[in-house]
């Protein structure tokens, strides 16, 4: 068995500032000066290792939302310096702390020249520091106004990325499962319902060590690497489900009509695992990928850009395939998968006319350049909201599933979460979640911090 790929992206820390310019360390063997020689050599080889700026034409600081792809922004932010000269640095923030990191970032005097914002709850806070782009190169290349953020007028924000997410499987897996005389579900054409879904994982459980697994799912591990896949994510399924009954696109006061059902999901996430209930609040997110790139699971919640975490171990790109999440609704055999943003670039307005030139200028590379092109789509697996990669399609098999259903006609699930009050409205539902998994706390206490958690929320965040 291969060793698992671990991930030095999800292991990077909110203060790990990440400089494309960086120059090359020596050898520990080669180190015999004293410690303060040292020091001052490896500053001086530092410096002459940047490039040399250009004066008057700016810098960029991105502040990275998506730790998965930490490497390759400052891979592809080393190409542009080397190309042009204009200094770019990447810092990533720490899974889950990204708002923490941005607020105690643009306090700084170098603030970030470009970050990001989930939507337009985001943008309501930072408003005020997102430059109008609508004389930018990534607006004009931007297929549709759907992928901007739009306020009086002004371009606030343009989404990069357009994901999905769902119910990730192993086929090769779940075949065994179908071809199994046990099993009472026998093909992928009826698993299309939560019904369907719950006798297969429950069956599986059953007979795991028949199939040489160690569960049918993941482990839904609720440490911050890894519970945001069920505070958010999961959540966008009730959210969605009663917008659609009410004909609604948000509320200051969700009802949580289908919070019976997001119980019932998450109920089999967590008994039908890898681990024991009680482990749950020490298991992370690479856990949960390992656990499915080594084949120890058949089923694991995650989105297309997981990919990248399970590719090169167990799981062949021809076994993986991407499930809707049901939840036991009416017709949600027509579901697709959940499909959507929360990734919108913003330039910074506080910044310099110098820095904001500079790194408009770099988001036009990034779109129109073939290195650029090619690190988006084919390094990083994104599908992307511009003009300009109909020849940049990615390979990754998630994003084929996605296609699969569009072209069977599904519906998607629109992402709402981005409509959720606050990240601390999150908070309080994956603590309840986690309390509940573990036995220390009942279902009520959920149905509280989704339901009492939203208006109080939305109601501080209206008085601010």
């Amino acid at each position: 068995m291969k060793k698992f790929k671990r991930f030095t992206a999800l292991g990077l820390t909110a203060a790990l500032a990440v400089s494309a310019l960086a120059g090359c360390g020596q050898k520990a063997e080669e180190t015999t000066a004293a410690p303060e020689q040292t020091e001052a050599a490896s500053e001086e080889a530092k410096e002459e290792a940047k490039p040399e700026a250009k004066e008057g034409e700016g810098k960029v600081y991105y502040l990275n939302f998506k730790p998965e792809q930490a490497d390759q922004w400052v891979e592809l932010a080393k190409q542009y310096t080397e190309e042009t000269g204009i200094q770019v640095d990447v810092q990533t923030a720490a899974s889950n702390t990204y708002e923490q990191t941005l607020k105690s970032e643009m306090a700084k005097e170098d603030a970030p020249t470009l970050f990001q914002v989930n939507g337009p709850v985001g943008l309501a806070t930072w408003s005020d520091y997102c430059a109008d782009l609508k004389d930018t190169e990534i607006y004009k290349q931007l297929q549709s106004d759907d992928y901007a953020l739009i306020e009086d007028g002004a371009v606030k924000g343009i989404a990069y990325v357009i994901e999905t997410y769902g119910i990730i499987y192993n086929k090769k897996l779940l075949n065994d499962y179908f071809a199994a005389d046990w099993s009472t579900v026998k093909s992928i054409d009826e698993l299309n319902n939560f019904e369907a879904l719950k006798t297969v994982a429950d069956e599986i459980q059953a007979h795991k060590d028949e199939l040489g697994v160690l569960g049918a799912f993941a482990s839904a591990g609720m440490d911050s690497s890894s519970d945001w896949r069920f505070k958010t994510h999961l959540a966008n399924l009730p959210i969605y489900y009663e917008y659609k009954a009410d004909e609604i696109t948000k509320t200051d006061a969700i009802k949580g009509t289908y919070l019976e059902n997001y119980k019932n999901i998450f109920d089999l996430y967590i008994n039908d695992a890898t681990c024991e209930k009680t482990e749950l609040g020490a298991k992370t997110g690479t856990d949960a990928s390992s656990e499915f790139a080594l084949g120890e699971a058949v089923f694991y919640q995650n989105g297309t850009w997981a990919y990248n975490d399970i590719k090169d171990n167990e799981v062949a790109d021809e076994d993986l395939g991407m499930l809707p999440i049901y939840i036991g609704v009416e017709g949600e055999e027509n579901q697709g998968l959940c499909t959507g943003s929360e990734n919108y670039w913003c330039i910074n307005a506080k910044a310099s006319e110098a820095d904001q030139k500079a790194t408009a200028d770099f988001l036009a590379w990034v779109i129109t350049s073939d290195a650029g092109r090619d690190m988006l789509a084919n390094q990083m697996g994104f599908v992307t909201p511009f003009k300009t990669f109909g020849d940049y399609l990615p390979t990754n098999p998630l994003v084929v599933a996605n296609e699969e259903y569009t072209k069977a006609g599904k519906t998607p699930v629109s992402w709402n979460f981005t409509t959720m009050p606050s990240e601390e409205w999150k908070n309080g539902v994956g603590n309840a979640l986690l309390e509940y998994a573990q036995g220390t706390g009942d279902w009520a206490n959920v149905e509280k911090a989704f339901v009492e958690g939203w208006k109080t929320e939305y109601e501080l965040a209206n008085k601010e």
